[in-house]
């Protein structure tokens, strides 16, 4: 990118959402962690690895259970969404070489994050979207740490996968020098212009948390590095980055204009270890749809033999 084009991309996006949260809160490089309180002996931890534009508040009510241990990933340079809880610096963290705003940088804070925090033996790792990439790249980089961790990758990017063709077709003639005004363009306007198109129906969570998108990222220049990063990353990922991760599921909607889903069920056929979930979910968002879609913590379809299923 020329330098033109990111001085024009750093100006600071103050930040437009947040929820109470209670537990603690650490930095970690230009990212963070949430560890929420659980008012019980936690019996699994979950591990949420949110998607392009989102904030960890996606996984927070999919896993409500006072026994389960919830580590919320805030990707580099995004805002931490909470409310009531003073960031500290992780004391375990060490420096992450990669290029801030990249799956291989939140890759690498993923990989501290599971070194470091979970406290049970049973350990799911759940990823949305670009979430999905940043788990995968993750477990190559370090299959050790992966090996016993079960992946719930909901509507994900994957490799060789890629965009809805809408969404291709509004990418294409955006150059670096429109995304300042793009951006400003989009947030001027009510979602509902948008909404419906790419969110699919909605409802009081989903307004609540895809209202105001642009707006989670710390600078604009994070917004198209992501953007950028994520594409690179399908297009050039090949599908033996499977061979790093022993089970878990892809959990397909049954309608989704972000990502093509066709492109999706073929690269998630080129796992051999992982099980294929096609739900009704009528957006991207299968979470905020509906709760209920989402495999329970001892759901043999995440656990067990690898193959595909509906549902």
């Amino acid at each position: 990118m020329k330098a033109s084009h990111v001085r024009k991309l750093i100006k600071p996006i103050e930040i437009a959402y947040s929820e109470m949260f209670s537990g603690q809160v650490y930095r970690v490089g230009k990212g963070a962690v949430s560890v929420r309180n659980h008012s019980s002996a936690a019996t699994h931890t979950v591990i949420g690895v949110h998607g392009y534009l989102e904030n960890h508040c996606y996984f927070t009510q999919a896993y409500d259970a006072p026994t389960t241990e919830l580590i919320l990933l805030t990707c580099s340079n995004y805002h931490i969404p909470v409310n009531g809880v003073t960031p500290e610096d992780a004391p375990w963290q060490s420096p992450i070489e990669e290029t801030e705003g990249t799956i291989a940088y939140d890759a690498e804070l993923l990989i501290q994050v599971l070194a470091n925090l979970p406290t049970t033996e049973q350990v799911r790792i759940h990823g949305h979207s670009r979430g999905g990439a940043v788990i995968l790249e993750a477990a190559s980089r370090r299959p050790d740490l992966f090996r016993d961790v079960e992946l719930l990758l909901e509507a994900p990017a994957l490799p060789q996968g890629k965009t809805h063709a809408l969404v291709a077709m509004m990418l294409e003639p955006v150059s670096h020098g429109m995304w300042p005004w793009l951006i400003r363009l989009i947030n001027g306007a009510p979602s509902s212009v948008y909404g419906q198109t790419f969110f699919g129906r909605m409802n009081p969570r989903k307004k609540k948390l895809l209202g105001k998108l642009f707006s989670s990222t710390r600078d604009q220049l994070t917004i198209v590095r992501n953007l950028e990063d994520v594409l690179a990353w399908m297009e050039q990922t090949p599908t033996d980055i499977y061979r790093h991760v022993s089970h878990g599921c892809f959990l397909v909607p049954g309608t989704d204009r972000i990502l093509d889903k066709e492109a999706m069920l073929a690269s998630a056929r080129a796992c051999k270890t992982m099980t294929i979930l096609e739900t009704n979910a009528p957006s991207h968002f299968i979470a905020l749809d509906d709760r209920s879609l989402i495999p329970g913590l001892d759901d043999p379809a995440c656990s067990g033999e690898p193959g595909a299923a509906g549902a």
